[in-house]
C-alpha cells in the first residue's frame, strides 16, 4: 500500500475558494461566448499534456434560488456524463454539490450543447467502478470521500 502523500497547507487556505470563484466565473465568460472552443479543455497540471475535457454545470443556490454556473471536468460512462465534487482536494463539499443535492434537476453544456440532465450521487458500487477513471490526485489531499457524481440525461417523459 502506497502512503499517502502530505496534504499541502495551501490547499486550506480561505483565499483559494476566491481564486476559484474568481476563475471559474472567467472561464464560464470564456466558454459560453466560444462554445468551449476557449474553456473546454483544462489545460493546468496534469492536464498540461493531456487536456481534460470540460462542462459548464448550472445549479440552483439552496438557499438564495439564485442559478449559478461552475466549470468541471468530466468524463462520460454510456449516456451519463460523470463529474466529481472534489474542490481541489478542500476538506469540505463544494457549494454546487450541496445545491445539486437540494435540487437535482438541472442542465449542462458541453461546447455549443446544454443538455437537462438529473444529478444522482453514485453509490458505493457505482463509484468503485468510476473512480479508477478518475483523476487519483482528487482523493489524495482529503480525508473525506469525495463525491462522484452521475448526470443522467432527461428523457421526454421525466
Amino acid at each position: 500500500m502506497t502512503a499517502t502523500p502530505p496534504r499541502p497547507r495551501q490547499l486550506d487556505s480561505p483565499v483559494l475558494p476566491k481564486i476559484f470563484k474568481y476563475m471559474g466565473k472567467t472561464q464560464v465568460w470564456v466558454y459560453k461566448r466560444t462554445g468551449g472552443r476557449i474553456g473546454g479543455k483544462w489545460r493546468i497540471g496534469a492536464g498540461f499534456r493531456k487536456p481534460v475535457p470540460t462542462l459548464l454545470l448550472e445549479h440552483r443556490g439552496r438557499k438564495s434560488g439564485t442559478t449559478y454556473t461552475t466549470p468541471l471536468l468530466y468524463i462520460t460512462d454510456g449516456a451519463d456524463t460523470i463529474i466529481v465534487a472534489s474542490q481541489g482536494g478542500r476538506a469540505e463539499h463544494p457549494q454546487w454539490y450541496r445545491n445539486l443535492f437540494a435540487d437535482p434537476d438541472t442542465h449542462i453544456q458541453i461546447g455549443r450543447e446544454r443538455h437537462a440532465v438529473r444529478a444522482v450521487t453514485a453509490d458505493a458500487q457505482q463509484r468503485a467502478r468510476l473512480w479508477p477513471r478518475l483523476v487519483d490526485a482528487y482523493q489524495a489531499w482529503t480525508e473525506r470521500e469525495i463525491p462522484v457524481i452521475l448526470l443522467h440525461p432527461h428523457t421526454a417523459h421525466d
